[in-house]
């Protein structure tokens, strides 16, 4: 503004002289011209043309004056208004520069405001988010509580409290700290209530509960007795597929009817009673092992009925050996040999009767054939002592090796499911493991008796053999004693032979 307000003075400055030296210009110029047109002219032309110049010279003067005058007081116009713009200029650069203070100050105090609600906000997204996080986790304690169970309404207090668009107040911090103390009476508390539960049969049943702290739930209904389980998910109590022992159902019976201050606890949050239904019985882990179990249990099924027909065959044969080969041979040393062949012929065709009849039968024949006789009878019923010992001996031998195979079987099983399904759950594995592992178990289960039966059984044939042979031998002794006795009286009697 100061700029322009300077040049409009210095241009009217500039157009007044400029025209005070045009109208002085003119003037000289009329009166050159007129001297010069008139020149020799007569005087009083000259006079009068010199008034004329004159007087339109001063006329020009006045003129100029009058616009000097006008000039001047246009300046002075000019020049009053430009103070005047100049004031009110200064005037807006003060309020310019009061109004650019006021911004800064209010920026600084926005700046100011706006850091303090950052640290508000943040300190109120820390506190609910604390309150959130308490919320959850007293989530977690209640739905692990069996107190849940008697009163499930209580979760439903804390679910707007975990909704991301509720802001926490003091009523929620208030129903959390109730909760919580109410959890902490509870884990202290031992009470009998009525109460509903899923029972054994699947039903809705209505009994009594007793509770233990937060360790144990037992129920009491229709004069059963038994543990109950938690479920978390549903928040309800189901009693166990299968009743304590006798004797722990005992003592919460008792318990419950106030007769004794001692009562089993299950301190490993349902884990102790979890085992009461999950033991596994031998048909259960024979059922788990596959298809090659029952190979096995055929095995040794046909190896106890071998084994048995085995023993009273043996003790039978081993009984006559003892008591009827030592009656013939007494009968045989008092020379009644009719009476000797009575008894053989009494249960011909078994071992030791044939034995006993093939020596019998050969009497009249020198030692070495009679020696020969007998053992000769008694290889010929070796076969009859060893029967089914070789195939013993044999189902001894395949048994470990079908649980091998059951073994390959079910680590194939194994690998197959870790190749559909990985190994993140390792109860899918378990069905190959527990075929590897069972079969192994029952085949050498089945073939280790298997194979000391055998041992014994073996043993016993060979007591039986060397029984029979002693025998034997006493018998070829007490027929060639009674040969030469015989021979010897008939020759003190003149009696040829």
């Amino acid at each position: 503004m100061n700029g322009q307000n300077g040049g409009a003075t210095k241009r009217a400055r500039g157009c007044k002289a400029s025209s005070v030296r045009r109208y002085a210009v003119a003037g000289t110029l009329a009166l050159v011209g007129l001297w010069l047109c008139t020149g020799p002219v007569a005087a009083e032309d000259m006079r009068a043309a010199l008034q004329k110049a004159k007087a339109r010279y001063e006329a020009a003067l006045a003129e100029a004056r009058e616009s000097q005058k006008r000039i001047t007081e246009d300046r002075r116009l000019l020049e009053r208004e430009v103070a005047l713009l100049e004031g009110q200029v200064a005037a807006l650069k003060a309020d310019i520069d009061a109004g650019n203070a006021r911004i800064e100050a209010l920026a600084r105090e926005r700046a100011a405001f706006s850091e303090r609600q950052s640290e508000d906000e943040s300190a109120l997204r820390e506190l609910t988010g604390s309150m959130r996080v308490v919320a959850r986790d007293l989530e977690t304690t209640l739905a692990q509580s069996l107190l849940t169970a008697l009163a499930p309404q209580r979760l439903d207090a804390l679910k707007s409290m975990l909704d991301k668009d509720h802001f926490p107040g003091l009523d929620d911090a208030k129903i959390m700290s109730d909760l919580l103390f109410e959890e902490m009476a509870f884990s202290g508390e031992v009470a009998l209530r009525k109460g509903s539960f899923i029972g054994r049969n699947g039903n809705e049943t209505q009994g009594d509960i007793l509770t233990i702290g937060k360790f144990t739930a037992a129920y009491r209904a229709d004069a059963e007795v038994g543990f109950l389980n938690y479920s978390e998910e549903n928040h309800r109590f189901f009693a166990l597929s299968s009743l304590p022992p006798w004797s722990i159902g005992r003592n919460l019976k008792a318990y419950m009817q106030g007769d004794t201050d001692e009562v089993t606890l299950d301190i490993s949050d349902g884990a102790a009673l979890k085992q009461i239904t999950h033991t596994n019985t031998l048909m259960d882990q024979i059922r788990s092992g596959g298809l090659l179990v029952w190979p096995i249990l055929a095995i040794g099924v046909f190896a106890i009925l071998i084994a048995v027909e085995r023993v009273f065959f043996l003790k039978g044969v081993h009984d006559n050996t003892d008591g009827v080969m030592g009656r013939v041979n007494d009968l045989a040393m008092q020379g009644r040999w009719e009476e000797c062949d009575a008894v053989v012929k009494q249960k011909k065709g078994r071992p030791v009767y044939d034995v006993l009849e093939a020596g019998l039968c050969a009497r009249g024949e020198d030692r070495e054939t009679l020696e020969s006789i007998l053992q000769e009878a008694i290889l010929k019923e070796l076969p009859r002592l060893e029967r089914f010992l070789p195939m013993l001996n044999m189902m001894g031998a395949i048994a470990p090796l079908l649980g091998l195979l059951g073994t390959v079987t079910g680590m194939i099983t194994t690998f197959h499911v870790i190749t559909l399904y990985g190994t993140g759950d390792p109860r899918m594995l378990s069905g190959g493991i527990s075929e590897a592992l069972v079969t192994t178990m029952l085949g050498l289960s089945v073939a280790i008796p298997i194979m000391l039966t055998h041992t014994f059984l073996s043993r016993r044939v060979e007591h039986v053999v060397g029984d029979m042979e002693e025998k034997a031998v006493a018998l070829t002794n007490i027929i060639y004693r009674q040969t030469v006795v015989a021979e010897r009286r008939a020759v003190s009697c003149g009696v040829p032979n």
